[in-house]
């Protein structure tokens, strides 16, 4: 047995067709032996942690892949990227990709790599070692070697709810932001509010600096000024959500309605209200963003901007799958229409009463 035929017995492959690399040479350059890049590929975990960095690195740059056994063509996979999976968000946009992808006959593997690069060299090393037909990036941002990996392997990429500008110039599926926002904060303006609250999203995520912009837009169409002091920051979190309510409420002059950009914010703002023994909507009307399952059945049934997530998973797996089979997409940017959902979390302004609404107008 060869050197070279070492590395194909400990699963690597001999070379990729483009790369023109072989582990042997990884490992040569690397320092190491061709066993343990061999479980580097292969996503075993019995590596020193600096060692498996070191030959990840050396595999994108070499733009290694791992060769599928046999005479299979494709793997019928398809790679979601999640940046976290600790979200009702996230779980939508899965069985909107799994209903696609199932009746495609095609498997669905789901990672997070939590924002952390070594979570995604990980996710990468697998996926060359599993020769996935394409992948689903979810707001999830990738170092620009990982991005140039992609780019060497020639796996079809769609960007969902893409972070900011899309990677790769690759096909991206999303949703109208900033129509959502201005219909949201229209709605309030409209049940007489004024002084209106913004919980924001992360500043780095392209929906949501949509969404404060349309905010934004509402109330200048509607000729009030924007005050910045009830602009405050969020995560999409429900922790972000309530911490910014109450320091809305601290204001002097709180507002009497608050537009939070996620469902998950609102909920938390809702319950923030609740501890001052303050009402929804009496007190204080509250919008959301997502329109999640739970939130029509929240006390009282929150009024939100509905995002078709499921749709997106769906249109991101056909959109990937058509890729694979070398068609040409009628556009590369997909938005889809969000729409206000109006329940009971939203009423026409009354005079302020309680102690936390003191000052109101």
């Amino acid at each position: 047995m060869t050197e070279e035929d070492t590395g194909n017995a400990g699963g690597g492959g001999a070379r990729e067709g483009r790369g023109k690399v072989t582990i042997t040479e990884i490992a040569r350059e690397a320092g190491v032996s061709v066993p343990t890049v061999s479980r580097v590929v292969n996503g075993r975990s019995d590596v020193a942690p600096g060692t498996r960095a070191r030959v990840e690195d050396l595999l994108c740059l070499h733009g290694y892949r791992r060769r599928p056994s046999g005479a299979r063509v494709r793997a019928a996979l398809i790679d979601l990227v999640f940046d976290d999976l600790d979200s009702p968000w996230a779980v939508e946009i899965i069985r909107g990709v799994e209903e696609v992808a199932h009746a495609a006959g095609v498997g669905t593997v789901v990672s997070a790599i939590h924002g952390r690069s070594g979570d995604a060299r990980r996710w990468m090393t697998n996926l060359r070692a599993r020769a996935s037909d394409g992948v689903i990036l979810v707001t999830s941002v990738l170092e620009p070697v990982l991005h140039e990996e992609l780019r060497r392997l020639g796996v079809p990429l769609v960007v969902v709810d893409p972070a900011g500008s899309p990677a790769l110039d690759a096909p991206t599926v999303g949703v109208t932001n900033w129509a959502g926002g201005m219909a949201a904060t229209e709605h309030l303006v409209r049940l007489g509010h004024r002084r209106i609250g913004f919980v924001a999203g992360p500043p780095r995520l392209l929906c949501s600096r949509a969404r404060l912009d349309g905010y934004r837009a509402a109330l200048d169409r509607a000729g009030i000024a924007v005050d910045e002091s009830l602009i405050v920051p969020g995560d999409f979190y429900p922790e972000s959500g309530y911490a910014g309510c109450a320091a809305l409420l601290d204001l002097d002059r709180p507002p009497t309605a608050l537009f939070a950009a996620s469902d998950q914010m609102a909920m938390g703002a809702v319950e923030a209200l609740r501890r001052r023994g303050l009402r929804v909507p009496e007190d204080m009307s509250v919008v959301g963003f997502d329109d999640l399952p739970e939130v029509r059945w929240s006390a009282p049934p929150l009024t939100t901007v509905r995002q078709p997530l499921a749709e997106m998973g769906k249109l991101a797996v056909r959109t990937v799958l058509r890729l694979t089979r070398g068609e040409a997409l009628d556009s590369p940017r997909v938005e889809l229409a969000t729409e206000l959902v109006v329940r009971a979390s939203t009423a026409a302004r009354r005079p302020p009463s309680g102690a936390g609404a003191r000052g109101s107008v």
